[in-house]
């Protein structure tokens, strides 16, 4: 007869163990004898070993009860099911540590190729951190909720980058970023905006993905949500004004 200690010895498992499978109702736990020990026979032995082979291998708890007592055919069947089912969990982890290599590539998991090269190129430009990063948002809702619009947004991109003025005025302002926003720097920046906004026709409308990114610019700098602010405002006018003519 064994103690539980050293029957969980003989199984190459830890007392915790032998005591858990009681829990679950996998081992049967003997009664006291007079001395007020539980000791187990050869058999628990026995059974604790498979078991324990059992769940080294996989198999569910709460399914190697039925197994010990299966018949050969029905012990091959769920086995044929039990390895399925672990075939597939491989299958689900691969494809996890799949997806965790690819987040090494940070804006490459969620954004085509072109557009990582655009946030690649403002990277290049000097733009900072901080602006590529609303930017890559800006991209990210665009595929969500517009990706149709992506590639001419895409080329309008690249010509803004190869042109001086558009240039000068997306590095103002991202060198804004941190003003006061009643600095007297950014009504001058403003204007220069509205101007380029008039000159290239635009109404200051923004689709809804941008407007969500403009939800956020406000947290990431005060004097950005000014300008915003001001040149919606401005658009507004005019487009009251034109409606009035």
């Amino acid at each position: 007869m064994l103690t539980i200690g050293r029957l969980a010895a003989t199984a190459g498992v830890t007392v915790r163990t032998v005591r858990h499978y009681h829990h679950v109702g996998l081992l049967p736990e003997p009664e006291r004898d007079a001395s007020g020990y539980r000791r187990y026979s050869a058999q628990a032995a026995v059974d604790l070993i498979r078991i324990r082979t059992l769940a080294d291998a996989g198999v569910p708890l709460a399914r190697i009860d039925a197994l010990l007592h299966a018949q050969p055919a029905e012990f091959a069947s769920a086995m044929t099911d039990i390895d399925a089912a672990l075939q597939r969990k491989i299958d689900q982890l691969t494809d996890y540590r799949r997806r965790i290599a690819e987040l090494s590539g940070g804006e490459k998991l969620f954004l085509p190729p072109e557009v990582v090269a655009v946030l690649d190129r403002m990277r290049d430009l000097g733009i900072s951190e901080r602006r590529v990063r609303l930017e890559r948002d800006a991209w990210i809702l665009m595929q969500a909720l517009d990706p149709g619009a992506m590639p001419q947004r895409i080329r309008e991109k690249n010509a803004g980058f190869d042109d001086p003025e558009t240039m000068r005025l997306y590095l103002a302002c991202d060198q804004s970023v941190d003003w006061d926003p009643h600095d007297p720097r950014l009504d001058r920046l403003i204007d220069d905006l509205d101007a380029w906004e008039i000159e290239h026709e635009r109404d200051g409308s923004r689709p809804g993905y941008l407007k969500l990114v403009s939800s956020r610019i406000a947290e990431v700098s005060p004097a950005w949500q000014r300008i915003l602010d001001a040149l919606a405002h401005r658009a507004r006018q005019r487009r009251t004004a034109g409606n009035g003519s």
